[in-house]
């Protein structure tokens, strides 16, 4: 498969957070319109804003839809046409809004096939929240508008390490009684096919981590160990899949175990995300798995503490960009062999005297003459 720009939807998020930062000091660097072409859905008169505000050069183009979208540029499609106010550093309803239009509007283009990958800028959860985004997140809301009946994967990662959740966006309350055999084997399942297919990692090994302190101490402190967990990592070997467990979490990434798995399957969020964030420094992205959308965001947020300042990091951004790429061109060499199976043996026009006399059942071969020793 030869190689292209890979087109890349952008969503610019919170309007008042560092999306837009972000997003103009990645494209300052020229070599990123030699791997992409950038489409930020979002609203030129902010980022013309933030642009002034920042004091940078970055340039941009204006374009009325994706399909208008320039290689060597920055494209940016208006997805609203009022004016939002912007108040660095401050949560508002406003840029909530604004940053669910722009979300809307990539969803809308990716049904029509109007780009390849989408990264999302990072957004305020209770400002973007509203009867129109009753969601906890980015994630289960592009799993409900374009998951095609999929379940979504979160999958946190860098360079070294990549830890996925069983839940996600729950209440510590709840965790216990969402674990069941059936979710771990199923969000397992998931994480070995995209490791497969969008990590091109052939026999991946993946770790699950137990739910309570010290595994359970063999049922006294819990029983979720013997009676969920280590039944689901058996089921999984039944199926041909390589799961280990369940470890407990604090000494599994304590003494560094995660470097002999390709993944690690946490229960819950903190459980999961905690250790990873403190050993991911500026490098971690988050990965949507199991979706037909490709789909990664930086794993910070709106850093409103220093929106505005110029001191956002646009690594892990930068990182998000290049994870979706590879995993987009890593899905087309891995889909590939399947694109054009061998064809049946007869042809719907093949000549139907062909097909009979395939069909016919054999004659039974005549026998020889006796000779006239057996006569």
């Amino acid at each position: 498969m030869e190689d292209k720009l890979v087109r890349v939807a952008i969503t610019h998020g919170d309007t008042n957070g560092i999306g837009y930062e972000i997003i103009l000091k990645t494209f300052a660097d020229p070599e990123m319109f030699e791997l992409c072409i950038p489409i930020v859905y979002g609203s030129p008169k902010v980022a013309a804003y933030h642009k002034k505000l920042l004091s940078m050069q970055t340039n941009f183009s204006i374009i009325d839809k994706a399909e208008d979208a320039k290689p060597g540029r920055l494209n940016i499609i208006a997805t609203f046409d009022e004016e939002v106010k912007i108040d660095m550093g401050q949560p508002s309803k406003e840029a909530g809004e604004a940053a669910l239009k722009a979300l809307d509007r990539a969803m809308t283009d990716y049904r029509s096939e109007l780009y390849d990958v989408l990264v999302t800028a990072p957004i305020n959860k209770n400002n973007i929240h509203s009867d129109l985004f009753n969601f906890p997140g980015h994630t289960e809301y592009i799993e409900h508008c374009v998951g095609e009946g999929n379940e979504a994967l979160m999958i946190l990662m860098n360079g070294q390490l990549r830890v996925a959740l069983v839940t996600t966006h729950l209440p510590i309350k709840n965790v216990a009684q969402a674990i069941s055999k059936e979710a771990i084997v199923k969000k397992a399942t998931i994480l070995a096919n995209s490791l497969k297919r969008d990590f091109r990692i052939s026999s991946p090994r993946i770790a699950v981590l137990a739910l309570n302190p010290h595994a359970g101490d063999n049922g006294v402190i819990g029983n979720e160990e013997n009676d969920i967990i280590i039944p689901a990592i058996n089921e999984l070997e039944e199926n041909g899949i390589q799961a280990f467990g369940p470890y407990p979490a604090d000494g599994f990434f304590g003494s560094g175990a995660y470097y002999n798995f390709d993944a690690v399957l946490a229960m819950y969020h903190d459980q999961g995300l905690a250790p990873f964030k403190a050993l991911a420094v500026e490098e971690g992205i988050n990965y949507t798995a199991g979706l037909p959308i490709i789909r990664t965001s930086p794993d910070h947020g709106t850093a409103y503490d220093i929106a505005g300042l110029g001191k956002a990091d646009p690594m892990s951004f930068r990182h998000a960009i290049f994870t979706a790429i590879d995993i987009f061109r890593n899905r087309s060499y891995y889909d590939e062999p399947f694109a054009n199976p061998l064809p049946k043996l007869f042809h719907e026009k093949r000549d139907e005297g062909e097909k009979a006399r395939f069909a016919q059942p054999k004659q039974k071969p005549i026998p020889p003459k006796a000779s006239q020793e057996q006569a």
